[in-house]
């Protein structure tokens, strides 16, 4: 085992040096860079720039380089002093936009991530173990609703009922009070009031999702000919269900961590534009748009990185999980 972790150790560094240059490439390939589109807006507005200012803001952001010594300049900037570069859009360090924005990007996606699991998994495994029962259509029509329905038309939705009933616009994670407003306990009271509109809406899409694959794969499961041997051998139900299936059947939840762990980054990024969140989705948007390239390349890398982390841990877990896995990996 320690053998494999440390060849997947190894794979890892090759493989993020090749995911920096092509994520830098990527931002490289739309035409134009973030001054010809800074440039642009000003002529729109009425501003005319002199070709000497024009140099200067080349000069200014670095575009004179070339695509390699720009690309360089960043990694190395990251490698060896933690730095991810500037926003030309913020007029900010990378590190600032993203250490003003990641606290309540990690704390909505954690929270969505909780409601998911505890919403899904109970239901999935009752529907399973209740299969064609009442409780089993009901939420396998409430599971279709979620998954055919959009989250961003759902955050719209919300948004409209409540404003049309109550006259409050529920968007952002603090009231205006608290928007700039250093951190008290009062500030936390006024997020939790406000985090469940975001995190149910972004949960529900994936609850529906987890409910259907869990439920076919406990299915599948519980047809098995082991179950049956457990069951004439007189085991209890419960215990067969929890010490067999039931674990082997979590394999789809420990599987996605390699795309969950990038999720609790980005986030639903529409959603987080409807509702007014102020998390690293929309900044990546933003970014994208404007051409900001160190932002968003920084985003998109880390993005990169974390996919590749969750994947290493989703490999880990199921072989901890399932002993079949196991077994396979000593042959």
């Amino acid at each position: 085992m320690l053998a494999y972790i440390v060849r997947r150790f190894l794979i890892i560094i090759p493989l993020l040096v090749l995911i920096s240059i092509i994520v830098f490439i990527v931002i490289q390939l739309p035409p134009g860079d973030y001054l010809t589109t800074y440039i642009s807006s000003l002529r729109a507005s009425g501003v005319e720039l002199d070709e000497r200012e024009i140099e200067g803001l080349i000069r200014q952001y670095g575009l004179d380089r070339s695509v390699t010594e720009q690309y360089f300049i960043w990694v190395g900037g990251i490698v060896l002093r933690g730095n991810f570069g500037w926003s030309f859009q913020w007029q900010r360090s990378v590190n600032d936009v993203l250490a003003s924005r990641l606290p309540m990007t990690l704390a909505v996606g954690l929270a969505s991530l909780f409601f998911v699991w505890l919403m899904a998994i109970p239901i999935a495994i009752i529907s399973a173990t209740r299969q064609y029962s009442l409780f089993d259509y009901v939420f396998t029509f409430i599971g279709f609703i979620g998954l055919a329905m959009p989250p961003f038309l759902l955050a719209l939705v919300v948004l409209w009922i409540v404003y049309s009933t109550t006259g409050v616009a529920i968007t952002g994670l603090f009231s205006r009070e608290f928007a700039e407003a250093p951190w008290s306990f009062a500030k936390v009271l006024d997020l939790m009031r406000n985090a469940w509109v975001p995190v149910v809406i972004i949960g529900i899409a994936g609850t529906a999702g987890l409910i259907r694959v869990l439920r076919a794969t406990l299915l599948d499961e519980l047809r098995k000919q082991y179950v049956v041997t457990a069951r004439a051998k007189g085991l209890a139900e419960n215990k067969l269900l929890f010490k067999y299936p039931i674990r082997i059947a979590m394999n789809p939840v420990f599987s996605t961590i390699g795309w969950i762990l990038p999720g609790l980054i980005s986030g639903q990024v529409i959603v987080a534009i409807v509702l007014n969140l102020q998390t690293v989705g929309p900044a990546l948007m933003r970014a994208t748009l404007a051409q900001d390239m160190y932002l968003a390349g920084s985003i998109v890398l880390i993005l990169a990185f974390l996919t590749v982390i969750g994947t290493f841990i989703s490999d880990l877990l199921l072989a901890w999980l399932d002993p079949r896995i196991r077994y396979e990996r000593k042959n």
